[in-house]
């Protein structure tokens, strides 16, 4: 014990921080020491290792004969160094009983995204800090990536403030969505770009990313986007690292460095976590600000972007490269556009574009046959992809077979069912789904749904109110009969019936709220 302590150094406090709570009496799990403590698991691991422990099943402590051979007295507890707003959450019990029901309640975490849910006292904390540094009234928020869902919380604290979430898990959309809190939420995989309509939307920004500098200066760069006031505009950002690897932190640091961005602030250990043991279940919150030079660095650092960002899964940092689509089935397709990343001598006459222009403008050639690559670990891009390509036939090579990643997109085909009709491409062709565009209806609710889904690149909101004033849009409705709505009663049916829609591109859109007007959309009688 005594090399053990001796080899800590300055930093011997965490471990008598443990054999303090150890001593008193009370039974620890190891997970409830490395939370408590925000230490790794590794290092508590080895302080029980050279201890006098008792057991009671998984749980242990020191017995009470043993307690006076450790002096604990006079240890201090660290981990509460970085929370400033300690003193204010027994004022918010209520909030903290409803945020561990959601939380509880909430989609499980994806292994592949790097999730692991943070404690309700976190994303707690996270809102009363927000509303202790900053003027939130009017102000508004975003939330790069929201799987602890801090969007509610902040909703539940701050009312007066507005919140958006931009995330890439439609379940999460969903479920903030389902709370009715009155948060705006936007899917996005932020490889392919933030949602337009939460660029330069917010004066705030916080984002818990995957604990990689690819990550970590992914997220920083989205969330700077998303900015509208550049000159007093925060950003803040979650991260952690075992007290083993400080390179590893550095490298991250670097990241932000690279990015121009102020460190205004480093709250250590603010942020717990149920899980992440290897980093003491704990990570540090930065407040961070932008500078003149940020944008630069940001567009500099969107040029040479990577997908693999994240620490497990398809798309971890250190894992295989992707095997190359089928060369095969894309020469037999004889498509007249590729998109996606395509082996460098394949078809070299045939146009090429990115699956982040695909989705963030309309091509305008208006091709006939497009072949989408879509790599493994942005399979939640897919239908998002057959919207943005206007083709007749769309043919799409996966990472895996095409079973598995309709399997991941259950509702795929009755989503896409007013545009295309989906089927398994021909067996030679590898992993490829084809889509073939349908033709459209002549009237109707079905033709006010494939209007808004083939201008799947312009704000819903303006489609719809179009397609309402078309003759024959009224449908089963029937009571604006031949002539349609005029634009005054379109105007208000579509505010009254989808008000998430109002500033939305149908491709930022959660597939629940596609689903919905899949479902419902009827010309309203005229007011």
């Amino acid at each position: 014990m005594d090399e053990l302590l001796a080899e800590a150094g300055v930093d011997g406090l965490r471990l008598r921080g443990a054999l303090a709570l150890l001593s008193g009496g009370r039974w620890w799990t190891l997970g409830d020491l490395v939370r408590e403590t925000a230490t790794s698991r590794r290092t508590i691991e080895s302080l029980l290792r050279v201890l006098p422990l008792e057991h009671s099943g998984d749980r242990v402590r020191i017995p009470s004969d043993q307690v006076n051979r450790y002096n604990v007295s006079i240890v201090t507890d660290i981990s509460g160094l970085g929370n400033p707003v300690a003193g204010m959450v027994a004022e918010h019990s209520a909030t903290l009983e409803r945020l561990e029901t959601l939380i509880a309640g909430a989609p499980r975490g994806r292994h592949a995204l790097d999730h692991v849910s943070a404690t309700a006292e976190t994303v707690l904390r996270r809102a009363l800090l927000l509303g202790r540094r900053f003027w939130l009234p009017g102000a508004r928020l975003l939330c790069v990536g929201d799987h602890d869902l801090t969007s509610l919380a902040v909703r539940m604290v701050h009312p007066e403030a507005e919140v958006a979430v931009a995330d890439v898990d439609d379940r999460i959309l969903e479920y903030i969505d389902a709370q009715d809190l009155g948060v705006r939420t936007r899917w996005t995989d932020l490889r392919l770009g933030l949602p337009p309509s939460l660029r330069g939307w917010a004066d705030l920004a916080i984002t818990d990313p995957p604990y990689t500098p690819e990550g970590i200066g992914l997220f920083a760069a989205r969330a700077a986007e998303g900015l509208r006031d550049r000159d007093r505009g925060r950003i803040l950002v979650a991260y952690g690292a075992s007290e083993r690897t400080p390179m590893l932190a550095l490298k991250v640091q670097k990241a932000l460095f690279d990015l121009n961005l102020l460190n205004e602030a480093i709250f250590p250990h603010f942020n717990r976590y149920h899980g992440a043991e290897a980093i003491g279940s704990a990570a540090d919150l930065y407040v961070l600000r932008p500078t003149t030079k940020t944008w630069p660095a940001i567009a500099a650092r969107l040029d040479r972007l990577a997908t693999a960002i994240y620490t497990q899964g398809p798309q971890a940092v250190e894992s295989a490269p992707a095997a190359p689509p089928d060369v095969a089935a894309v020469t037999a397709f004889g498509p007249d556009l590729l998109a996606g990343d395509w082996p460098r001598g394949l078809l070299p006459q045939v146009p090429r574009t990115r699956l982040a222009t695909l989705l963030a403008k309309p091509y305008a050639a208006d091709p006939e046959r497009v072949a989408i690559a879509v790599p493994a670990g942005l399979e939640a891009a897919l239908p998002r992809l057959l919207l943005a390509t206007r083709a007749r036939h769309v043919r799409v090579l996966t990472a895996g077979p095409v079973a598995d990643t309709v399997a991941d997109l259950p509702e795929l085909a009755a989503l896409l069912a007013p545009v295309y009709r989906l089927t398994a491409a021909p067996p030679e062709a590898g992993h490829a789904l084809d889509a073939v565009r349908l033709s459209p209806p002549d009237g109707g609710p079905d033709r006010v749904v494939r209007r808004i889904m083939d201008s799947a690149h312009g704000k819903v909101a303006n489609t719809w109110r179009e397609a309402l004033t078309e003759p024959g849009a009224a449908g089963s409705a029937g009571a604006a009969g031949a002539a349609g709505l005029t634009k005054r009663q379109a105007r208000a049916a579509v505010e009254e019936a989808a008000p998430w829609a109002l500033d939305a591109t149908l491709l930022e859109l959660p597939l629940h709220r596609l689903a919905w007007m899949r479902a419902r959309i009827d010309a309203p009688s005229p007011a």
